[in-house]
């Protein structure tokens, strides 16, 4: 059976790409495209944990290292029990994150740099790529205001505190920003970047040419 197609995607919270997946989602399925929809932190009850260590507002002192480390468990565990068995079975996985947001957050935003994050990356994940990356980079301003908004909704809505992360100060968001952007432009022939304030019609549209232009190239390589 041929290898499944691992997509993910990538952004400041508050860039969209919840909605956007839920959308990839439909339109895979209307394909008759079988998939697995997951999000980092998170998606096992390992990583649910983790999950819960790293977005509570009320965890501190939690040293850069330290975070990076919880990242890459939650992703190893994350490997081992839904996306490689998910792309050994054909399937097309869809992550909502991956270890591009470990280089912009903790790599740009916590300031540890790019090469601890990939050499980590190379160690824990097996240097397992996704094929498609979907980089949604709405302005700086509007991505650090949907992000601070979206957060107080979640609490509002389901009592639970993810907002950690969104208590920082805008110079860390600045580098995590600065950061994608690199990303972009050094892994151009996996990462497309989707950038400006977009309606989410506009940006569904390029997700799904990206997205059909990619699986074609993996059913002709089969």
């Amino acid at each position: 059976m041929p290898r499944g197609v691992f997509i993910t995607l990538e952004g400041l919270d508050g860039s969209g790409k919840t909605t956007q997946i839920k959308k990839l989602a439909t339109w895979l399925g209307k394909r008759g495209l079988e998939s697995v929809m997951l999000r980092q932190p998170g998606g096992t009850p390992t990583g649910d944990r983790i999950r819960e260590i790293l977005l509570n507002s009320r965890t501190s002192a939690v040293a850069p290292m330290t975070e990076m480390a919880l990242m890459f468990s939650d992703r190893a565990q994350a490997i081992a029990e839904i996306i490689k068995p998910a792309l050994d079975a054909g399937k097309v996985v869809v992550c909502d994150r991956f270890t591009d947001s470990t280089e912009a957050y903790q790599g740009g935003g916590r300031e540890l740099g790019t090469q601890i994050v990939l050499d980590m990356h190379q160690l824990i994940c097996g240097g397992l790529q996704p094929d498609l990356t979907l980089l949604l980079l709405p302005s700086f301003e509007a991505s650090l205001a949907r992000a601070r908004r979206r957060n107080d909704r979640i609490e509002a809505d389901t009592g639970k505190d993810e907002g950690r992360f969104e208590t920082e100060k805008d110079a860390f968001y600045r580098r995590v920003w600065n950061k994608y952007r690199e990303i972009a432009a050094r892994e151009s022939d996996r990462v497309v970047l989707i950038e400006g304030d977009l309606t989410i019609d506009d940006v569904h549209e390029q997700i799904v040419e990206a997205v059909a232009e990619r699986l074609l190239v993996h059913t002709q390589s089969a």
